[in-house]
Parts: structure tokens; C-alpha cells; sequence
């Protein structure tokens, strides 16, 4: 019955099971963030074994300008691929294709502009998210390569958004994997093959951004379900404004997370200056952390992504039962990784950050404190980004937009400033779990209301078929 109604031309969205979907959609994405991670993490496993607890703390100071390009990943990533999907939901295919050219050439034009800005104000910048004199040095030349990148990495991230919504997101796994293993491969030869040490791992990283855009730009000349001409690449209002719109949620809670980082880097660098740790200490070991960490949230993040499309596809079609099944499921699958995670960083956090290089016994005790405290609310994590991005599919960016900033900004960004007055530097560690409790409490009553909402919608679709019949 179902291979008949796909024949008839429905698209597959509106016809699977949805737990086919969402395995079809979402597993793609999961390897697409966890490699995306693993840009991070590969530099910094490298980085650690070569230049030591320095290296690392440099890579966490240059992190804000890596979490600025996610964000413009995912504003017109996310965001061209909801009105996408939203579009080819709603039967409007030409309006669609614009949707997308309009999204594709914002990712690349804006990583152009963050490239420029980033060179002209390297030093300042650095500064201001927190890099201490013994770090400077270490940050500049790893960051003033890295910036090269910049539009290569927005633009292969977000498109992989793009290449997913159009029906094919195997392919978008590809391309962000051969980026990661171009890195992965060029990192040691480049830092104790060539000597190049901080200047490699970030040569290695921008080549293999730059392959992936490659890619991604060589599908765009022949996507599956509509044809990319030059006409839909000029940037228009009606078609850049909703992209922007729905790509907001996912945009703010990247930047929320950047503000976060910069306030944490420097109340971790003043803080630490006044504790028995020392100012590098925390640095180094909380960059370390908030990238394993990045592992797991990946996960969680790509759950979401993978929900997007089918979400967004059923609501423009009114198949609201579908929409429910695939919020529900959904959740479910990132609950079980939440809870995973939570066991792995409260049994053996000093087995995982001896993963990354030696360091002193100050070093460790702080990472594992680090980990424990900080990260113990993980089992819950799994809520907040799956139903913020729920928000965003079915075309209700503004409380994706507040959802997503309920962790980082309405909580967790006035506890590292307050707790620390009183608790010093364990201070920052406690804010971390209170923020997560919040939050996940906020989505839990958001998302009750929206269930209500749409099962009302869903009963007047049925009571005016039953009419209609």
C-alpha cells in the first residue's frame, strides 16, 4: 500500500514509518556533528600531545570564532532547509528551489565577512574571550589560519543541511567524513611529520573544509528534487527573510552558547589565577571537557536535525499524527543518549581526559571535579534541543528562538557571574547542572502546550474530513 502511494509521486516523508524516517534522517546527521566534533577533538588530541596543557588551552580561547561559524551554519542551514521542506510540503516546488539557492549563497557570503573581520582584529579578539599572555601566542597563529577556513566550513556545514532536506542526506555524510579524515590523516603529518606544531593542526583543518565544500557545492549543480539555476542564487527578501526566520532558534543558541564560552573563559582564567589550579589549568581542561562534551551533544543535536525535515514536511501537509510520532520518538532517542553520556562522564572522567596529554595533579583533580559537577544534568540534556528544533520545523521560530536560549543566556550565563562572588571557582561548576534542571523543565511545559495545540488541530482535520466524506 505505501510503495503504491509513493509511486503516485507523495513524497516519502508523508508516506514512511516514521521511525524509518527518522533512522534514514538522523543517523546521517548524528555522523554528520560528530564529525564536525571531530574537527575539534582531532586538533585537540594532537595539539595535546604535542604542545602540551598551552596548545590546549589556545584551541578553548579560539573556540567562540569555531561556535560564530555553526551558528551561521545552521541560521541559513537550518533555515533553508525548514522553508524548504515546509515549501515541498505545502506543493509550492518553485518557491522552494529559491529557498535554497537564496540559503546557499548566505552561507558562503557570510563566512566571508566573519574571515575578513577575524584577520583584521585577530589580537583584540583573542583578548576578549580570555587568552592570558602565555596563551596569546599559541591562539594567533592557530586562529589566523583557521579563519581561512571560515567560509569553507559554513558554507560545507550548512549545505550539508540542504543536501539532507533535497532527499539525500548519505551524501551529506560523506562530505563532512571526508573532511574529517583528510584532517584526521594531515594533522600528525603536518605537527611532528613537518614540525609545524599549533600552524598544522590548523592547516590540516582548513584542507579538509575546504574538500567538503568542495562537495557540497558539485550536488548543489545537480540536486534530486528541484534544479538550482543562476536566477534563484540572487538574494532576495521574500525568500532570505523566512530562511533567516526559521534559522534563528538554532543561530541564537549557538551564540548564546558563544557568549557563555567568553564569559566562562575569563571567569575560568580570573578564578583559577586565585585558586591552587592556577589560570591555565582551567582553561585547558574546561576546553578540554566542552569538546568531549561536544561529542554527546552531537549526538543529541544531530537526533534534532534528523527530525527537521520529517517534521516540518508533515506539518505543512496536516498529517498531524505524523508529526507527533516523530517529536515523541525523537526524544526518546536522545533521553537514552543523555543517560549513556551521564554514566560515562561520572564513572571514568580521569580515563577520558588522560586521553588528551599529561598534566599535573592539579590538572586532573580540576577536570574531574570539572566533569562530574559541571556536567551531572546530562541525563536530561536530550529535551531542550530536540524540542527547540521541533519549534523551528513545524514554522514557530520565535519559541524555538526563546527555547533555545533558556540554558545558555536566561540561565547559566548570570550563574557563572553570580555563584563565583560566593563559591569561588567550584562556583562555575555548580551553575552548570542547575541550568541544564531549568531548562529542561522550561521545554517539558512548552512542549505540553504545543502537544495540546496540535491534537486540536489534528481533531478539526478529522471532524472536517468525516464532514467533507
Amino acid at each position: 500500500m505505501e510503495e503504491r502511494r509513493i509511486n503516485t509521486g507523495e513524497n516519502r516523508l508523508g508516506v514512511l514509518p516514521v521511525g524509518q524516517l527518522i533512522r534514514q534522517f538522523a543517523v546521517p546527521s548524528i555522523i554528520a556533528m560528530l564529525v564536525g566534533a571531530l574537527y575539534n577533538i582531532v586538533d585537540q588530541f594532537f595539539i595535546g600531545r604535542s604542545i602540551g596543557e598551552l596548545g590546549n588551552a589556545a584551541t578553548n580561547v579560539a573556540f567562540p570564532l569555531t561556535t560564530s561559524c555553526v551558528a551561521l551554519a545552521l541560521l541559513f542551514g537550518i533555515g533553508g532547509a525548514s522553508s524548504f521542506n515546509l515549501a515541498l510540503g505545502r506543493k509550492q516546488k518553485e518557491q522552494a528551489v529559491y529557498y535554497m539557492g537564496n540559503a546557499a549563497v548566505l552561507l558562503f557570503l557570510t563566512g566571508t565577512i566573519l574571515c575578513v573581520v577575524t584577520q583584521l582584529f585577530l589580537t583584540p579578539m583573542l583578548r576578549f574571550f580570555g587568552a592570558p599572555d602565555s596563551v596569546l601566542g599559541y591562539a594567533v597563529t592557530y586562529t589566523k589560519i583557521t579563519s581561512i577556513g571560515f567560509p569553507f566550513l559554513i558554507y560545507s556545514n550548512g549545505g550539508a543541511h540542504l543536501v539532507r532536506a533535497d532527499g539525500t542526506p548519505k551524501y551529506s555524510m560523506v562530505c563532512n567524513l571526508t573532511g574529517a579524515l583528510i584532517n584526521t590523516v594531515l594533522d600528525p603529518l603536518f605537527i611532528f611529520g613537518f614540525g609545524m606544531g599549533m600552524a598544522g593542526a590548523a592547516l590540516a583543518t582548513i584542507i579538509g573544509q575546504i574538500v567538503a565544500a568542495g562537495m557540497i557545492f558539485c550536488y548543489m549543480l545537480r540536486c534530486k528534487t528541484v534544479t538550482l539555476k543562476k536566477n534563484h542564487l540572487i538574494l532576495r527578501a521574500e525568500y532570505f527573510v523566512p530562511v533567516m526566520s526559521l534559522g534563528m532558534s538554532s543561530f541564537f543558541n549557538q551564540i548564546a552558547m558563544m557568549i557563555v564560552q567568553i564569559v566562562l573563559n575569563n571567569s575560568l582564567t580570573y578564578y583559577g589565577a586565585r585558586s591552587v589550579y592556577g589560570e591555565s589549568v582551567p582553561l585547558a581542561c574546561a576546553g578540554i571537557i566542552s569538546k568531549v562534551a561536544m561529542l554527546y551533544f552531537s549526538v543529541v543535536i544531530g537526533l534534532a536535525q534528523g527530525l527537521q525535515p520529517i517534521a516540518g514536511y508533515n506539518y505543512g501537509a496536516e498529517k498531524y499524527d505524523r508529526v507527533k510520532q516523530v517529536y515523541f520518538q525523537t526524544v526518546r532517542y536522545a533521553l537514552t543518549v543523555s543517560g549513556a553520556a551521564f554514566l560515562l562522564f561520572q564513572l571514568i572522567p580521569r580515563q577520558i581526559i588522560s586521553v588528551f596529554g599529561d598534566g599535573s595533579e592539579e590538572y586532573f583533580l580540576f577536570a574531574v571535579r570539572y566533569f562530574r559537577i559541571f556536567l551531572f544534568a546530562t541525563f536530561l540534556n536530550g529535551i531542550q534541543p530536540v524540542t527547540a528544533t521541533f519549534f523551528t520545523a513545524i514554522g514557530k521560530p520565535v519559541k524555538g528562538i526563546f527555547l533555545s536560549l533558556t540554558r545558555q543566556i536566561l540561565f547559566l550565563l548570570p550563574l557563572i557571574v553570580i555563584f563565583p562572588l560566593f563559591m569561588g571557582i567550584d562556583g562555575i561548576m555548580y551553575a552548570g547542572p542547575i541550568a541544564d534542571l531549568a531548562a529542561g523543565a522550561a521545554a517539558v511545559l512548552m512542549i505540553s502546550l504545543e502537544m495540546r495545540q496540535i491534537t486540536g488541530l489534528q481533531k478539526g482535520r478529522e471532524k472536517g474530513a468525516a464532514e467533507f466524506g
